[in-house]
């Protein structure tokens, strides 16, 4: 069998092992409910995302985002508040997020248990073949700009934010860890503190490990309505999630992507257009983006296989001088999502976000 490239299976099957099916809920461990918490507000909103007008793909430019404000919101009416953004993994949406960190209760319980009151916002990106890689692409809509730019820019105009890069913290798992990678390093000015869950996709993976590329051929070749695109195995749609995102093709209907071979062919220049979207492999342009954050934490399960990538990020930001912790815990890539989130996840941004405006 030719050499194909299979970074939407290698990367995003995962999710399939670790429990996730089509639908895309996995269960985790719940951490028990602390005594005393008060609750959080929890309001559902559409933001509207001018980075996503034009997507050639129809995916939603109105997109639900789901908002948690700290129990002391209501009251205090001249308090702001810094604010948190957590980025869901794929082939979920924010719903489905909620389930797996758990939240309101472990915002919650993070608060019951010390951690200063920030608004928490989970934004929704789920596209037609189920996550935008919180990329940038004229197929699916600018995802990176719709996350730095239109949801950023809502949330401080319609809640008492501190609208400064150093109360605004960014937060991802698995997909959505991807994407506070390649979110943070592009827009330093925007968030001032990352904490990076179980990245999915930080480096490009070569070779076999797949049904053959003519077979995914023949199967896109069969579909001819939206009925026959949601029933494409999970397999082919985390390929065609990825080759949207990081190879699309306005010319090329009606996926308006490339796939890595084409009539059997190799076709070296999307292989090269995907690997290019790998952080491992554009880190180093943005070393002086990462020097100016305040910090940068990285977590991932020891029974994790993106344990291996995320050891090198944590490597190479070593090498550059960049203070960043990183922790692999016991786990799988899901198991233990809750517990960090709320135990590490919201620890870590109560110490390294700024809960004062002007402060440095």
């Amino acid at each position: 069998m030719k050499k194909a490239y299979w970074l939407g299976v290698v990367v995003l099957g995962l999710t399939i092992a670790s429990g996730a099916g089509a639908g895309g809920q996995v269960k985790t461990e719940v951490p028990p409910v602390v005594a005393g918490a008060k609750p959080v507000t929890v309001e559902h909103i559409k933001v509207h995302g001018t980075a996503l007008e034009g997507n050639l793909e129809g995916n939603a430019v109105d997109r639900d985002v789901i908002v948690f404000l700290p129990p002391s919101y209501a009251k205090s009416k001249s308090r702001r508040y810094p604010v948190l953004y957590a980025l869901h993994g794929y082939s979920i949406g924010a719903e489905q997020w909620t389930h797996e960190i758990q939240v309101p209760q472990t915002i919650e319980g993070a608060f019951a248990l010390g951690a200063k009151e920030m608004i928490v916002v989970l934004p929704d990106s789920k596209t037609v073949h189920n996550g935008s890689m919180y990329s940038s692409s004229v197929t699916t809509g600018d995802f990176e700009k719709f996350i730095a730019h239109d949801v950023v820019a809502y949330i401080d105009a319609h809640y008492r934010t501190i609208p400064d890069r150093m109360s605004r913290g960014l937060v991802g798992h698995s997909m959505g860890g991807y994407g506070a990678s390649r979110i943070g390093m592009k827009h330093p000015d925007v968030f001032g503190s990352l904490y990076i869950m179980s990245p999915c996709c930080m480096s490009a993976r070569m070779g076999g490990g797949g049904p053959g590329n003519s077979s995914l051929e023949k199967t896109l070749a069969a579909v001819k309505t939206p009925a026959d695109m949601a029933s494409l195995p999970f397999g082919v749609q985390a390929q065609l999630a990825s080759a949207a995102a990081w190879s699309p093709d306005p010319k090329n209907p009606p996926f308006y992507l490339d796939l890595p071979t084409k009539d059997g062919v190799t076709q070296q220049d999307v292989l090269a257009k995907m690997a290019a979207n790998a952080p491992l492999a554009f880190v180093d342009q943005y070393i002086g983006n990462l020097k100016q954050y305040r910090a940068i934490a990285m977590d991932v399960g020891d029974k994790d296989g993106f344990r291996i990538d995320a050891g090198k990020l944590h490597d190479i930001l070593d090498s550059y001088g960049i203070v960043n912790s990183f922790e692999i815990y016991p786990g799988t890539h899901t198991s233990a999502v809750a517990d960090r989130f709320q135990n590490h996840v919201m620890k870590f941004f109560d110490q390294n976000l700024c809960f004062q405006a002007n402060c440095r």
